[in-house]
């Protein structure tokens, strides 16, 4: 089988290596949409509006119907239709689709990843739209997160995973010397990487490229079939990353059914009956706890990749920067509404005060400036847009209002109009404080606009409080605001008991909630509740192959 398309993009392939191993920046993807040419944006919008009111062709086995019935957060109805297929029939088309991907070997299923990559790249724009009209993501946001970072992660896994099938040999000989001038025991060996099987991507409603291009891109490498199961609520990013993959596998030589679009019935149950197929050998799955750790429980027969909900926590002891430190967190807690999943929930704050270069803050006069900042933040509601984006779901919203009954409130939640969107379901966050000894009303699993902001004794107190929560709840992000290098090194501490990852002061246009491809491992590998699996690590990949041997004796030498 000809390497062509690995050599075609080898270039893009050995920055890629280099940036994995050396965990520095780097991206073939640019985050600005004027970097894709003079036009790009309105083409984009035009492809993206060719999907609506119209049915999603693609060529899967086991049709049985058409379902979606997807609407914009921002108050736009899609319409679209997308092939509802058996399950069984996908499942045995991926197995059938099997065997010539695996022959083929690393470099080639490499190659035609990288392929599907540069493919997907030229659809960037329409994308970005289908993300910000499924998910409510504004679309600097879209544009940047779910197309431009998402291939990001797709390309890490990929040299990852060529990297692990890599460590050993294809072939070898061996010898095992006899003495007595005996001659030497010889045997030539090969080595095949076996994948597990087929693969189930279950995407959130959230983020549904980001956490799900490492998993299909990670599965495909190492040669698994992948079906991908969207969220009802944003199916129309992944359908159009299938139609892209399907098609290049195609022209590839190889059977498309490698890759397909699981859609729901009107049941919605058709992600538990596949988990359950024993047939299944790979579930990647990102959303609630709750059903992630069923998956764990239940699903033993495959290997389970799960990002599931956590409880972050940013502890603020002294600054050198206050103003920056505003500015920062209240970007992170406002960005896409909170709906990122490292978004800051709870905010640790001693009643001794925050030392600053002008001086000690004190804890309530703490709360009232990240209020202030917040207010400055999103005056204007244009602009307002622009970083909040909508709520995806009314769900979301609700259950933000319950967690807030009977808390005080720093700042209210405020439902926003946009001129452009004015059916959009945009809210400010909500901002809520109570006492270190009140810890117990957080809620378990807070997601979207909604931030507490705790006051405890000490830093002391803030930092084991913080341990709890994370320890209790999981975490993916643990922010630090410390120039004290003992209060430092106790964080430290903290993140490693916690297993979770401890960023320092940020204060800058860096976010704790934005993670970088290549350098940051987004889930800490399974070292709390949170996830059980790391954007992208070795085991993340490793899991999903082994190495089969064959040997022949071939004489004495």
């Amino acid at each position: 089988m000809s390497h062509e398309l690995f050599d075609k993009h080898l270039e893009m392939f050995r920055k890629a290596m280099a940036a994995v191993e050396n965990r520095v920046f780097w991206s073939p993807y640019p985050e600005n949409p004027a970097a894709y040419g003079e036009g790009a944006v309105e083409e984009g919008m035009q492809a993206f509006e060719a999907y609506r009111d119209a049915s999603f062709y693609l060529d899967q086995p086991g049709v049985v119907g058409r379902a979606g019935s997807e609407v914009s957060p921002f108050g736009l109805p899609l319409n679209v239709s997308y092939p509802v297929c058996n399950s069984d029939a996908l499942l045995l088309a991926g197995r059938n689709a099997m065997s010539t991907w695996v022959k083929a070997g690393p470099d080639v299923r490499v190659g035609v990843c990288l392929e599907l990559l540069s493919r997907l790249k030229g659809h960037g724009m329409e994308i970005a739209f289908a993300a910000m009209h499924t998910t409510g993501q504004p679309f600097p946001l879209a544009f940047q997160f779910s197309f431009a970072h998402a291939l990001d992660r797709g390309l890490e896994a990929t040299v990852c995973a060529y990297r692990e099938m890599k460590q050993v040999p294809s072939s070898t000989v061996w010898e095992k010397p006899q003495g007595g001038g005996k001659p030497p025991l010889r045997l030539e060996k090969r080595y095949t990487v076996l994948p597990r099987g087929v693969s189930l991507v279950v995407a959130g409603a959230t983020s549904p490229t980001w956490n799900s291009f490492p998993a299909i891109f990670a599965s495909l490498a190492t040669g698994n079939p992948v079906i991908v199961k969207p969220h009802s609520a944003a199916i129309l990013p992944l359908a159009i990353t299938v139609a892209v993959a399907r098609m290049t596998l195609k022209e590839a030589g190889f059977d498309p059914n490698l890759v397909s679009l699981l859609v729901d019935d009107e049941t919605g149950s058709v992600a538990k009956i596949m988990a359950l197929n024993p047939e299944m050998r790979i579930i990647d799955y990102t959303g609630h706890a709750g059903f992630g750790e069923w998956l764990e429980e239940n699903a033993r027969h495959a290997a389970v990749f799960a990002q599931k909900a956590g409880l972050n926590v940013a502890v603020v002891d002294s600054t050198d920067d206050y103003r920056g430190l505003l500015r920062n967190l209240t970007l992170s807690l406002c960005l896409y509404s909170g709906q990122l999943a490292g978004t800051p929930r709870v905010i640790l704050v001693s009643r001794e005060g925050i030392r600053t270069p002008d001086g000690v803050v004190s804890s309530e006069q703490f709360g009232h400036d990240l209020s202030a900042a917040m207010s400055r933040l999103l005056e204007d509601p244009e602009r307002a847009g622009e970083i909040l984006g909508a709520v995806q779901s009314d769900a979301i919203l609700s259950a933000v209002e319950a967690m807030g009954d009977g808390l005080d409130v720093l700042r209210e939640a405020r439902s926003l109009s946009l001129s452009k969107w004015p059916e959009a379901r945009v809210r400010t966050p909500l901002l809520l404080q109570l006492p270190a000894s009140d810890v117990h009303l957080v809620a378990p699993e807070p997601f979207g606009p909604i931030a507490y902001v705790m006051e405890a004794a000490t830093t002391a107190e803030s930092l084991a409080v913080a341990e709890r929560l994370m320890v209790d709840h999981g975490a993916l992000t643990f922010l630090v605001h410390a120039t004290n290098s003992h209060v430092q090194d106790l964080a430290g501490e903290v993140s490693l008991r916690a297993g979770v990852p401890l960023s320092f002061n940020l204060t800058g246009n860096v976010l704790v909630n934005q993670p970088a491809a290549y350098s940051d491992f987004h889930g800490a590998g399974g070292a709390n509740r949170a996830a059980d699996c790391s954007f992208v690590d070795s085991a993340f990949v490793t899991r999903r192959f082994c190495f089969i041997q064959t040997q022949h004796q071939r004489g004495v030498s």
